[in-house]
């Protein structure tokens, strides 16, 4: 954990978080406006997180995927993560993840590949899950499959763990694990949370996740598209799972409900639930809790897929 995170008071922590939600909120056009709007929002939202120098980025093409690899020093270059970003299935990049990237990969130790699949509505459903897929065999031509942990957070985390799926039903070596972050697992937006959240999540509501989730799906019904909302499928033969949400955040019992039925299925899930924090917290570097959930994931890691 970092020092500032270790050292933060309440007051410095609840100043920060204020940052973040100010910083998101900011960002984030009403729903409606147009995509150029969202995305340009976003990026600039990620250009506030400075970039390591001593980072190691490379500019990657998987089997037609482009992304970035991303190394903080002293990673293994023998392990990797395949990270999905977060933004609806409509925004976000491997450009705007690379602060994030970098510290995945000095909490766990490992090589760090942010795909660009492809985005909505130019590309909708099942175009980024096809381009994860895609993503996977790639690195299982350089990477041990009991080398590999699939990831990603908010829609990322939906399309991580779509990818598992997609992964199990084709036949494919399962990773050795898997983690996903504020994950959007049910573009029915049925999940409890949904209404008990309602007012203490600043970001996000019922509305913006089925609209958008529209965005990507059309018309389609997401109870019976598993890859979209995976949270409607079957959760047996999975790669251990663990999955954050922040207490107060109306995703969070996708994750909650997710964890159940993959237990019930006789898989490993682990949920950590944060209390109070702003959506995929994880994304920003100031923020104390950010640290101390980076250091749950790379202790996590290091237990499925450590040297």
């Amino acid at each position: 954990m970092s020092q500032a995170a270790a050292g933060a008071t309440v007051d410095d922590e609840k100043s920060l978080l204020e940052k973040a939600v100010r910083l998101f909120v900011d960002a984030t056009p009403p729903v409606g406006a147009p995509i150029e709007d969202w995305r340009t929002g976003f990026e600039a939202l990620a250009a506030n997180f400075e970039i390591a120098a001593d980072a190691e980025i490379e500019e990657i093409e998987a089997d037609g995927v482009p992304g970035r690899l991303v190394r903080a020093p002293g990673a293994d270059r023998d392990q990797v993560i395949i990270h999905f970003h977060s933004g609806g299935y409509v925004q976000g990049s491997s450009l705007s993840y690379r602060n994030f990237a970098y510290r995945l990969s000095q909490v766990t130790g490992q090589t760090v590949v942010v795909p660009d699949y492809r985005l909505a509505p130019e590309n909708p459903y099942p175009a980024a899950v096809e381009d994860a897929k895609t993503v996977y065999g790639w690195a299982l031509r350089t990477w041990s499959h009991d080398r590999i942990v699939i990831s990603g957070d908010s829609a990322g985390g939906g399309l991580a763990v779509a990818t598992l799926l997609a992964i199990r039903d084709s036949g494919l070596p399962k990773p050795a694990a898997a983690f996903a972050i504020s994950p959007l697992l049910d573009l029915a937006g049925e999940s409890p949370s949904m209404q008990e959240c309602a007012e203490s999540d600043a970001l996000i509501d019922r509305n913006m996740v089925v609209e958008m989730g529209k965005v990507y799906i059309g018309d389609i019904d997401p109870h019976e598209h598993p890859y979209c909302s995976p949270l409607w499928g079957e959760h047996h033969d999975l790669p251990p799972l663990l999955l954050l949400a922040s207490n107060s955040e109306v995703l969070r019992d996708d994750s909650v409900r997710l964890a159940d039925s993959v237990r019930a299925a006789g898989g490993s899930a682990e949920l950590s639930l944060p209390e109070g924090m702003v959506h995929i917290w994880t994304l920003f570097p100031f923020l104390p809790q950010a640290a101390k959930s980076l250091d749950v994931i790379g202790g996590f890691v290091k237990s499925h897929a450590g040297s």
